[in-house]
């Protein structure tokens, strides 16, 4: 269940700190009961733009393979031992 917290809040800093640094999942601000912003510790931010990057490089891989667009695995690797 996400947590959401209004913006006034925000005044708390220390106790939201601590909120993001107790869970790894985003915490939603509201302003005037509306959505406004997210939040969430440096860690979580890390690992998820980690993930993400990944999944960009996995959807990058999978238009190469489909164009066939791909090498030899053996020849691959034979030849980055000879440019060692």
């Amino acid at each position: 269940m996400p947590q959401i917290i209004p913006i006034k809040e925000f005044k708390n800093t220390n106790g939201i700190s601590e909120m993001c640094n107790k869970t790894d999942k985003p915490i939603f601000v509201t302003k005037n009961g509306y959505g406004d912003l997210v939040i969430m510790s440096m860690k979580t931010y890390e690992e998820r733009m980690a993930k993400l990057e990944l999944y960009e490089q996995l959807s990058i891989s999978e238009a190469q393979f489909e164009k066939g667009d791909t090498l030899d695995a053996r020849k691959a690797l034979s030849d980055i031992k000879e440019k060692q």
